[in-house]
Order: structure tokens, then sequence, then C-alpha cells
């Protein structure tokens, strides 16, 4: 018989799963939907299908599942469905959790021990006309664009095995998408691999490197010359894990290393930086300057979510790093760009690895608010500092916004920005749009659903005259 879920913070409220698949062909739409948004907004985040089988559960492990907002003609078609990875098949016929938490042999089942783990719940991707689910252990798993059928795990053409990061960078230059790796030669070891993708779905390049320890590093920096790779003392340890201790800890006392290879280079050309411990889940773009390389990240003082206490001294701010290649130091300069905390860093993906102005991000500004959760919408112009908010009423929740041009030659930041709402009053949440260049005015549009949309992490949108 399946468990009943344990009492979990992390699986409590809308952080809880949602127990089926549906399709909606036709939600109400309060306001008018642009007629120009035409495409899908997709959304990946946790969903376990059953409870978890250990006391080291934790949020960012559940079982993916993508959500699909379908819009065309000011109407908006929806679906959700669990990616069919090899461990959702397997505890699926077996009607029970079968692996441990983090993978930790110790209490993953015997039938299962070595198998394939991943759970392809952090982010999802469009790339030579291939919809990639994604999270940083494991393979990308392809999925249908329309039905969201799983297709398998995407090797490229067998050219590929194991880790690939959850946000990759697509070159809008070259069409390339850029990929790293962390913990690549096995579960917490110090190996990283950086591989590119041509933009017709080909890999490329693939190459490894040993990093200064073993850290988890969930996100890296490309720009048109250069790709760097955070190394931050949020370490892994299988000792750890063994011990029945949580498997990664936070230990400042290694510092933070930042890589730096020229994207054209080979990896025994890599450069290392050093800095005071901190911690980044999330960049929001990196670009060059002449010999500088600007890198404008949301940086924690220490890592979040992982036992450490949390706290207002303890939320990530965006902060600029500055590296001088042509100086003769190995150091680097961090600067604050803006004083309100956030995450979920967006801009326009036309300017990835480019100059940019315009940035966008989530917000806690009600103390009620649960911690790790976002009820502000925030558009930063990066060139004058001025900031446009957009609160929501106390109890509704926001996810991370997605930017969607008016059109494709648009100027940068022109169009508008899609994000879901949770309705903590009536237990379902919306899909909002926001005019990007007024979103104080609140959403000029609501799809609404009959259902939640569980918290989850990453999206993107797939524009309709893409095949």
């Amino acid at each position: 018989m399946t468990q009943t879920f344990p009492p979990l913070a992390c699986l409590a409220g809308n952080f809880a799963p949602i127990l089926m698949e549906c399709d909606a062909h036709d939600l109400p739409v309060s306001g008018e939907l642009p007629r120009a948004l035409h495409g899908t907004l997709y959304r990946n985040g946790p969903n376990p299908q059953h409870a978890p089988r250990d006391d080291h559960y934790h949020w960012f492990i559940g079982d993916g599942m993508v959500h699909a907002f379908h819009i065309e003609d000011g109407r908006v078609r929806y679906n959700n469905r669990w990616v069919r990875t090899n461990k959702f098949e397997r505890e699926r016929a077996a009607g029970r959790a079968l692996f441990g938490s983090w993978g930790n042999p110790a209490t993953t089942d015997a039938s299962v021990q070595g198998q394939e783990d991943g759970v392809a719940n952090t982010h999802i991707v469009w790339h030579a006309n291939r919809l990639l689910a994604l999270e940083e252990a494991d393979l990308p798993v392809e999925m249908d664009p329309h039905t969201l059928a799983t297709r398998g795990n995407c090797t490229f053409g067998g050219e590929l095995a194991g880790a690939f990061t959850a946000h990759p960078k697509i070159d809008p230059v070259t069409g390339e998408m850029v990929f790293f790796a962390y913990a690549a030669a096995g579960p917490f070891t110090a190996t990283m691999r950086y591989g590119v993708v041509d933009g017709d779905g080909r890999l490329a390049r693939l190459e490894h490197f040993e990093a200064p320890y073993a850290s988890m590093a969930h996100d890296f920096m490309v720009t048109q010359r250069h790709v760097l790779f955070p190394v931050m003392p949020l370490t892994g340890s299988m000792a750890r894990a063994r011990r029945g201790e949580p498997a990664y800890a936070w230990e400042p006392q290694m510092g933070t290393h930042i890589g730096i290879l020229p994207r054209g280079g080979s990896v025994a050309q890599m450069r290392w930086f050093r800095g005071e411990a901190c911690y980044v889940f999330h960049v929001m773009n990196a670009w060059d300057d002449g010999e500088r390389i600007v890198a404008d990240v949301m940086e924690y003082p220490r890592a979040p979510l992982f036992g450490a206490a949390e706290g207002a001294d303890n939320r990530a701010r965006l902060c600029r790093w500055t590296f001088d290649l042509g100086g003769n130091t190995d150091t680097f300069t961090r600067a604050w760009v803006d004083d309100m905390p956030g995450e979920f860093p967006r801009i326009d993906e036309r300017f990835a690895t480019l100059p940019c102005r315009h940035g966008y991000f989530a917000s806690r500004q009600h103390d009620a608010s649960v911690p790790g959760t976002y009820d502000t919408l925030v558009h930063l112009d990066l060139r004058t500092g001025a900031r446009r908010k957009h609160a929501l009423p106390a109890g509704d929740l926001v996810s991370e916004p997605v930017f969607v041009p008016r059109a494709p030659d648009s100027a940068e930041g022109d169009g508008w920005l899609l994000a879901t709402v949770y309705r903590g009053g009536e237990h379902r949440s919306d899909l909002a749009v926001y005019d990007a260049a007024a979103i104080e005015a609140g959403p000029v549009a609501l799809a609404h659903l009959s259902h939640r949309v569980p918290f989850g992490f990453h999206g993107s949108w797939r524009c309709a005259a893409q095949p």
C-alpha cells in the first residue's frame, strides 16, 4: 500500500505534490491576453510520487513534473506530466519509493542499487528542436513539446553519459548550447566537465578537469569569449552520507574559487580566481568588457537550505563580480547592484552572454510569507538602477518570471513577463502575464487553473514559430 507523506515543511502547503496528470483545453481568462503572445511556457519542479524512504529527504530531490501553458489567439491550453525517468518507472511499478535521498546507497532498496536515479526536476529548455527536462546529476530527458510524453534520455547520439547541468547557456549568436557538470566522475567527486552542443544538436566538445574540491555548483557563467566555473564551499561528501549525516555541508574555510576558461581554449588554460566564502545558486548574466569579465549573480553570504540557520542576514542580493584578466591578480571584485533580496534572476535571453540592461527576479517582501517562497516580482534597470516591482496580496506567491519578447526584433525588454501565481486563500494557481516595462501595474491577463502548480524551479518559453 502506498504510504502517506510525512509531515515535513518541504511536503506541506504548496510544496506538497499533486498526485494527478491532467489536461485543460481552454482555461478561463481574466483581462486580455496579447494576441502576439503565441507559444508555450514550460515549468519544471519537484513533485514526488511516493513518500521518501529515509529522514534526509529534501525538496530538491522530488520527481520532476512539467507544466505547460500553450497560448494562442488569446486562449490558453494546459497540461502537466511527470517525467518518466528510470527512477519514476521503477517506483511506479513497485508502488513505493526505492531510492534513498541523494542516491544514498545505505537507504536504497537492493533491487535498484547502482541504477540511474535521476529526477529531471529542475529546468526545461528548448534547443535544436528538442525539449529537454534537466537536473544537474544526470542526462537530459527529452519530452514531446505538445503532449509532454517522455521520449527518453538524450545522449546526443550516444556521445554523452552522466551529469549535465540544469542551467545550460544558449548562445544567441552561435546557437550553441554550452553546459557543464560537477561530480562528473561520480557522486561527490571534484571532477567537473565542460561541453558544447552545436546549433544542430550535435555534441561538439566534451572535456573534464579537476576542481579545488567537491562542491555543489548549481549554475555557471558564459560570455562570448569565456566560460566561468564557480566552486563554492557547499561541499559534498559520500562519507558523511554513509554516516547518516547530510551529504552536503557548509565549509566556509574552503573559500570561493572561480575557474575561467577561454571558450575556444583547452582546459589546460584554466585560470583560477579566489574570493571569500559565499554562495550563488543562480546567475543573471555575464559578458566580456575588453580585458574584463562582468557577471551579475544572486549572492548569499552562506549557502541556504542545507542546515544553516536562515534569516534576513542570509538572503541573496544581486552582486556584480568583475574579473580583470589583464591584471596581475587572482582575486576579483564584488559590488552590490541592488539591495532588494531576491532569487530566480532572468533576462531577455536574446542577450545571454552579451551586455544587457534589463533584469528580472522574484523577491519576498511580506514577513508572513514562508521562507523560500516569493511574493513580489522585480524589474531592475541595470544601467540606471531604477527599480519597478509588483507585490502580490498577502498569502499569494509567485514563481520565477520568464521574459517573452514582443517580436523577434523587438528592443531589449520590450515584451512580457510570465509567471505562475499560487493563490493561498483558494489553494490553486494562475498563469499571470505582465507588460515587462510596467510590472507595477499588475498583470494584463490571468489564466485560471482549478488546481495548484506546486512550487517549482525554472521554466522556458518556446515560440510557436519554432518547429
